[in-house]
């Protein structure tokens, strides 16, 4: 029997993603306090139609915006870590991505009376101890590499990477990767940012990226008699009254086709379900 998974996920970063870069204007705060009345329309929907999911909330939105995160936990969805801070992983040293870590456990303990079971770093950047502390406080999973689009895999550590030699890959871990992607994440696509780095234009037709999205769901029922697809929205993103409405139509579809809407814990019980032995990209 197919199954078909799909995992609807939400960066709950609110103002902390703009701290972190040092964007402390009034008007960038402002985007991210957007995340309020967003967080609260999303919650209906999904109450609406009757789907779990996954919230990934840096310690300092928990903190800051103690309510908002508050009706997340008590309809039910799973609250994952998504750092404290929303500083990039590889921007820490070893000892202060730990402190990252333990400070966000203590957060999201503080608001569910549970340690959180997976992970998602801030814009998706792990480093070379990354995996090692997510082994050693605790987490199942992580959901921050990219190397399926529909099958979880094992994690690995230790690879050597050198310019002008073959990869010399590092062994599996028991962490689960729930892999993720940039073409099934609304910010790219949708939000105008200004950094030095240049300008993300965003605005894109909200009708042409859902339809981006729903075809990634048909391509793996196409292709896959099994499969696990995960969605990236931001509150403060997809909120927006034009993107709700394209939000509901992908549910909508979704649900016409067939897809199984699951939190990302349930999904990594399933992959163990299905491959009782973990699944290896090492050297393939």
């Amino acid at each position: 029997m197919a199954e078909h998974f799909v995992c609807l996920t939400f960066d709950h970063d609110n103002v902390s993603g703009s701290i972190a870069r040092g964007n402390v204007t009034p008007t960038a705060i402002s985007r991210g306090d957007f995340g309020i009345p967003a967080a609260a329309r999303i919650l209906r929907t999904l109450n609406q139609f009757d789907i779990p999911t996954t919230w990934f909330i840096p310690g300092h939105t928990i903190e800051s915006y103690p309510s908002c995160v508050a009706a997340v936990n008590a309809n039910g969805h799973e609250i994952s870590h998504h750092g404290w801070t929303h500083r990039v992983p590889n921007t820490l040293s070893p000892e202060e991505e730990e402190e990252e870590l333990v400070r966000g456990i203590a957060a999201i303990e503080g608001l569910t009376g549970k340690r959180p079971r997976g992970y998602r770093s801030p814009a998706w950047d792990l480093t070379d101890v990354s995996v090692d502390l997510l082994l050693k406080h605790g987490f199942v999973y992580d959901t921050s590499m990219m190397g399926h689009d529909y099958i979880p895999y094992q994690a690995r550590k230790g690879d050597v990477i050198t310019l002008k030699e073959p990869m010399q890959f590092g062994p599996d871990t028991a962490l689960v990767e729930m892999p993720i992607s940039w073409a099934l994440d609304d910010f790219p696509h949708f939000e105008y940012t200004r950094s030095p780095a240049g300008i993300l234009p965003g605005g894109m037709n909200a009708r042409l990226v859902i339809e981006n999205f729903i075809n990634e769901f048909r391509y793996m029922k196409k292709t896959q008699d099994w499969g696990v697809l995960t969605y990236t929205f931001h509150p403060h993103v997809i909120g927006r009254g034009h993107r709700m409405f394209m939000f509901e139509h992908l549910i909508e579809v979704l649900k016409r086709e067939g897809a199984m809407f699951v939190t990302m814990e349930t999904a990594v019980g399933e992959y163990r379900k299905k491959f009782p032995h973990g699944v290896s990209l090492r050297g393939r």
